[in-house]
């Protein structure tokens, strides 16, 4: 297993612009890019914290921005090296996936879903190129 940080918490928003400008002035964070999903619908964008690039905030507009303050976030996303090699291995083990495949968004990040035993969401996910602004 090669899992080797966490990645990021999604957290659904109704206006982009707007939580992005919320998040950059109320908790200094900067906005490092933004992107389409392939789905054509959801857009995402992505905050951290000056001189860090760690963790990192992913805000989704478009998916569902009606659920109360407590179902805000969506998931937790951790990094990996080889998400194809993790994939399998979710598999091996039985856990119950969301995503029967990969996904690839356009900057080549590859990622899947899957269940927690809760029912909670995770996220594998092996990080792309960030566009250039």
């Amino acid at each position: 297993m090669a899992i080797r940080k966490l990645e990021h918490v999604g957290v659904m928003t109704a206006h982009l612009e707007a939580s992005i400008d919320f998040y950059k002035q109320v908790l200094g964070m900067e906005h490092t890019y933004t992107l389409p999903h392939t789905n054509g619908v959801i857009r995402l964008a992505f905050l951290r914290f000056p001189g860090s690039e760690q963790t990192e905030l992913e805000l989704i507009e478009g998916y569902n921005s009606n659920l109360p303050a407590e179902g805000k976030t969506h998931h937790i996303a951790f990094t990996v090296d080889s998400i194809e090699e993790e994939f399998e291995r979710i598999k091996r083990l039985g856990v119950p996936l969301r995503d029967t495949e990969l996904t690839t968004l356009p900057n080549g990040a590859r990622y899947f879903f899957f269940y927690g035993p809760d029912g909670e969401l995770l996220e594998l996910f092996q990080p792309g190129q960030a566009p250039q602004a």
